[in-house]
């Protein structure tokens, strides 16, 4: 097995974004938390690093036992792409998804146990085990897989609350708030406003996905939405979420515009509600598996695109308020 290999089965480029993400949103949002409240940083950048690095083994051993129960679907979806069983022993596979998942667990556990909390140790453990049973029956069904992977995504951006005690202290702020007679955006709600963003936009990729993946679905006996009730519906739903998200990013937009956070608020209507607007208008036109896969890559960098938005907002709160 290369390097190669090893790297197509853990998704490596997909690892790089996750942790990237997570150390951006630690930069932008946990970090400079002593700035506008007194305490203590728990998660310092060691800290923030380890539990970063417990979220990527965690995804790791995902994607990993994602492929080795996928074998048959992906000999007929995407063959050329299809590495265990041929290029990878499926025992060797089970074992480097163990090895990540205990792993990434210990560094998780450690961390919670610093904090003695309970709660921040149950969010790695309940992404393990959903993990598994997305990959041996959510799945399958009919929407549920769809919204484990949404929940997933979601909780790896709000992983840092349970893990960040200072950031509690802002649970129970308003979105916007004086602070020293300047107005303050509540980082803890930006961080809640990107759990929705990701939850909303991985919600219609995999749906996307799912259609881009009917054939094989449909021959090992899948119940996704597109199978389920078919691909006309499929798409309207998928319009349906498009619709809901540009109304609450408008919402969200407009309310920042007129609380003198005006460049913010464009920049969510020209990289995030224009470029969903493009995709309500686009899907459907073309009901082909390449389109399919491309509009799955679009919303890969629409949501790259989104997570841009905490350096912006970064520079805005402590260098132009």
């Amino acid at each position: 097995m290369t390097f190669s290999e090893l790297s197509k089965l853990v998704r490596l480029s997909n690892l790089t974004i996750v942790f990237a993400t997570q150390m951006l949103i630690w930069f932008c949002l946990i970090r400079p938390l002593p700035q506008l409240t007194e305490g203590t940083l728990f998660l310092d950048w060691p800290n923030a690093l380890l539990l970063s690095l417990s979220t990527v083994l965690i995804a790791a051993g995902g994607y990993i036992i994602n492929d080795y129960f996928d074998v048959k679907i992906d000999a007929i979806n995407r063959p050329e792409k299809s590495l265990i069983g041929k290029d990878i022993n499926p025992k060797f596979a089970i074992l480097l998804h163990n090895f990540c998942n205990v792993a990434g667990l210990i560094i998780a556990a450690i961390l919670a146990y610093q904090l003695k909390s309970i709660v921040a140790f149950s969010i790695p453990f309940i992404s393990t085990i959903l993990l598994w049973f997305y990959s041996t029956h959510f799945k399958r069904q009919y929407i549920s897989g769809n919204v484990v992977v949404a929940l997933l995504t979601a909780m790896s951006i709000g992983i840092f609350i349970p893990y960040e005690p200072l950031s509690q202290q802002y649970l129970s702020h308003p979105f916007l708030y004086n602070s020293n007679q300047e107005t303050v955006v509540n980082p803890v709600w930006i961080l809640f406003v990107y759990c929705f963003f990701a939850f909303s936009l991985t919600w219609i990729r995999e749906i996307i996905k799912d259609l881009e993946d009917f054939k094989g679905d449909a021959e090992d006996g899948c119940v996704t939405m597109p199978i389920k009730i078919g691909l006309r519906k499929t798409i309207r739903f998928i319009k349906l979420l498009t619709i809901v998200s540009v109304i609450l990013l408008a919402l969200a937009a407009g309310y920042l515009m007129s609380h003198h956070w005006r460049i913010l608020g464009i920049y969510i209507i020209v990289a995030l509600i224009i470029p969903i607007g493009y995709l309500f208008i686009k899907i459907g036109q073309s009901m082909t598996q390449t389109h399919f896969a491309r509009y799955s890559k679009y919303l890969k960098v629409l949501m790259l695109l989104g997570i841009s938005t905490l350096i912006l907002f970064y520079f805005l709160q402590f260098y132009c308020s």
